[in-house]
């Protein structure tokens, strides 16, 4: 694309930097989280501990995951 109008006569929209919009969408999409991730979560933090300590990391998969969908929604990338 070149920044030479159309044929029809109108002029296209210059082409922006591949690069510049990708760093602007992750600069926009990783927000830096409110809280530390110790404390993020606590409910299902416990429950994962819990969890955890009695029956074993392997039982406990889904406890763990749900752990880490709230710390992602928190904004922490795990």
């Amino acid at each position: 694309m070149s920044n030479q109008p159309a044929t029809n006569g109108v002029t296209p929209p210059p082409v922006s930097d591949s690069k510049a919009t990708a760093a602007a969408a992750a600069s926009a999409v990783e927000t830096k989280p409110k809280k530390k991730i110790c404390c993020a979560c606590p409910d299902t933090k416990k429950l994962r501990d819990e969890c955890i300590v009695e029956h074993g990391e392997s039982a406990c998969a889904k406890w763990i995951e749900a752990h880490k969908m709230c710390l992602r929604a928190e904004g922490f990338n795990v």
